[in-house]
């Protein structure tokens, strides 16, 4: 039981966490216009650094996966979102 309070805990700070990424990363990318998706894309690559810095290698390795499964998951239930 204490663990899924936890894990609760944890949710509810990873969606804030989430919520303030995203309204930086609109604003970077408004900011770099036609180079917009590439400003996205160099802000994942600096956000990954920093974060091995804080809390290493491995920590990381395991929240990209954990992304990478959801991203896979979420295409699977919908298949019709074509790119």
């Amino acid at each position: 039981m204490a663990q899924t309070n936890s894990d609760q805990s944890s949710d509810v700070v990873f969606e804030k966490a989430l919520a303030i990424a995203e309204k930086h990363l609109k604003k970077a990318i408004e900011e770099g216009c036609v180079i917009g998706p590439y400003v996205a894309v160099a802000m994942i690559e600096s956000a990954v650094n920093i974060a091995v810095d804080e809390v290493g290698h491995e920590d990381v390795i395991d929240m990209l996966r954990e992304l990478a499964n959801q991203v896979e998951e979420d295409a699977k239930s919908d298949p019709d979102d074509v790119m």
